[in-house]
Formats: C-alpha cells, sequence, structure tokens
C-alpha cells in the first residue's frame, strides 16, 4: 500500500548539518528569528515555553522532559523557563548567552541548571522543498516519546565527532527520527497538514488514493465516494484537516513529482507530463510554469548548474 508520509519524507531528502547542546538556568528567554529553515528541539531534562511566531497569533507549547519538536518551516520563536511569560513580539530579551563546547549555557552562568534539551536545523535537499514543506503541520510537538530524544542526541554526538561516513549517519538518524516524529504525532497533530490529514481514516483513504496514481483524472466527485461522505463534507473536512483543498493537494503532490522527475533527467517531458495526469505537453508546461515560476525546461537548465547534485 502506498505510504504517502513515506512519499513526502523521501523527497525531502533531508540532512543535519548543525545540532547543539542549549543548558540553561532560571530566569531566561532566548528570541530566534530564523529564515525558513527547519527547527528541532528535544527535551532532555526539565521543561520550558515554546512560542512559535505566525502572522495571525502565537501558539505557545509547554515543554517537557521526553518532548520532541519540529518547525518545517521555522519563522521566528521563542522560548523560555516556567517562572516568566513568554515573550511578547518585540518584547526586549536581556538573558546571558554564554558559548559552551558544542553549544551555550543560557541565564545566570552561576545558577542551577534546570534544563537541557539539544537543538538544531534541519535542511531539505529536494529541489522542492518548499512546495513539500506546505503539505506539512506548522508545528509538530510530540510528547513523551524518549526514543526520539535518543535520536537526537545520536545526531549531535555525531556532528561533534570525526568518525568516518559521518554525513552518512546523521542523514540516515535524521530520516528515522523525522518518520518517528511525524507517526508518533499522526493522532495529534494540531496545526493542519499531511500528517493531521493521515491521522483521519476517511482522508488516509483518499490521500493513498492520490499517492498511488497521481495521473488519474481525480474529481471531487470520485474522491468523496472513496471517503464514503458527500462532497461538501469531504471538502470541508479536508480543508479542517490538511489546510487546502482536494485539488490543490493533488496539484502540489503532482509538481513535487514533477520537479523530482525533472531534476534526475531521465524522462521527456512528454513522459513527465503524463505521468502527472496532463494530457499534453503544452497543458503540463503551463500547470508547471505557473506553480514553479518558471517553464519545465529552463527549470531543468537551472537545475543542472545551481543544483547538481544532492544529498544522499
Amino acid at each position: 500500500m502506498v505510504d504517502p508520509l513515506a512519499d513526502v519524507i523521501s523527497l525531502l531528502q533531508p540532512g543535519a548539518p548543525f545540532s547543539k547542546l542549549v543548558i540553561a538556568s532560571a530566569p531566561w528567554a532566548v528570541h530566534r528569528a530564523e529564515t525558513g529553515r527547519p527547527f528541532y528541539f528535544a527535551v532532555l531534562e526539565g521543561s520550558c515555553y515554546l512560542t512559535v511566531e505566525n502572522e495571525t497569533k502565537n501558539d505557545t507549547l509547554l515543554l517537557s522532559e521526553g518532548d520532541f519538536v519540529l518547525i518545517p518551516e521555522a519563522k521566528s520563536f521563542s522560548t523560555s523557563s516556567l517562572d516568566r511569560q513568554p515573550p511578547v513580539t518585540g518584547e526586549t530579551i536581556t538573558t546571558p548567552v554564554v558559548p559552551m563546547p558544542g553549544g551555550a549555557r543560557v541565564g545566570d552562568p552561576n545558577g542551577n541548571i534546570d534544563m537541557r534539551m539539544l537543538v538544531g536545523n534541519c535542511v531539505f535537499g529536494s529541489p522542492d522543498s518548499a512546495l513539500l514543506v506546505s503539505l506539512l503541520p506548522q508545528w509538530l510537538h510530540v510528547r513523551g516519546e524518549k526514543r526520539l530524544s535518543t535520536l537526537v542526541q545520536m545526531v549531535g554526538e555525531e556532528y561533534r565527532s570525526d568518525k568516518p561516513a559521518r554525513e552518512m549517519v546523521m542523514t540516515r538518524l535524521l530520516e528515522v527520527l523525522l518518520i518517528e516524529a511525524f507517526r508518533s504525532a499522526a493522532v495529534t497533530a494540531a496545526s493542519p497538514g499531511l500528517v493531521r490529514g493521515l491521522s483521519d481514516p476517511k482522508l488516509a483513504l483518499t490521500l493513498r488514493c492520490m499517492h498511488e496514481s497521481p495521473a488519474a483524472p481525480w474529481t471531487i466527485a470520485q474522491l468523496a465516494r472513496e471517503a464514503a461522505m458527500s462532497r461538501s463534507a469531504y471538502c470541508e473536512r479536508f480543508h479542517r484537516a490538511v489546510g487546502m483543498a482536494p485539488v490543490a493537494y493533488l496539484m502540489s503532490w503532482r509538481m513535487a513529482i514533477a520537479k523530482k522527475m525533472l531534476s534526475e533527467r531521465e524522462l521527456s517531458i512528454a513522459d513527465i507530463a503524463e505521468r502527472t495526469g496532463y494530457s499534453s505537453v503544452s497543458a503540463f508546461g503551463v500547470a508547471f510554469t505557473r506553480y514553479a515560476g518558471i517553464s519545465p525546461g529552463r527549470f531543468t537548465r537551472q537545475n543542472d548548474i545551481t543544483e547538481p547534485h544532492f544529498p544522499v
């Protein structure tokens, strides 16, 4: 059976170029402004607040020992000790941050250590990572899964080591970490995305249909029948869970597949058009240009220059 989550993880090509240990003494607060890079947290000891800043509202999570959080496209977020309110947007933070081997010490450098966490950036090597990330929740919070914290610790240890095949080991560990995180969060994902959609048995059936046969001429009526729902109820339920309409999801998935095949340069544009559900090269070209901003041919040529190799 086709596994949509495994499909997305496989296309993302995750890697782990950076991780560090953070040790903190209350009271403390740290704010970070990222450029859309994926960021993760694994709480090894103690508790803290994590506030993820969004355009409409901020989400504040209570993180405890054993918790794991992944933000696939981090913009701005804050972490803070429990004895103070989470920082608000624009607040000036004066908490001391002292670098140390393998990480940083936050708060009073002479105070009692009340929390430890491993944090770091991931990278997605896919030429279409932005599109794939749009299929994921805004954040994933997994609680009480100690094996995830252990995996993140292993990633950090590999990063700081100088052993043969270090990059390969880190990549494999992160792939397992991400899959475990998505699988564990499938039943509790609060943020819309593919993971939350897969936790709904009716929606999962139709998501598997789209991934198994992306070239099929799926209609809302057909997908609703697969889910044994009315068209209006299906569309509302899908949008609420996944964060986009069924047709938009199908289009996004087709474009992700198309970019992968164009990058591999093993098929003609006509073959790629057929495999992604388009009856002609021109129809495929119009759809691809609308989504990617450039034509399929130009994408292939540009990819040859800027991205000749991808992580394995």
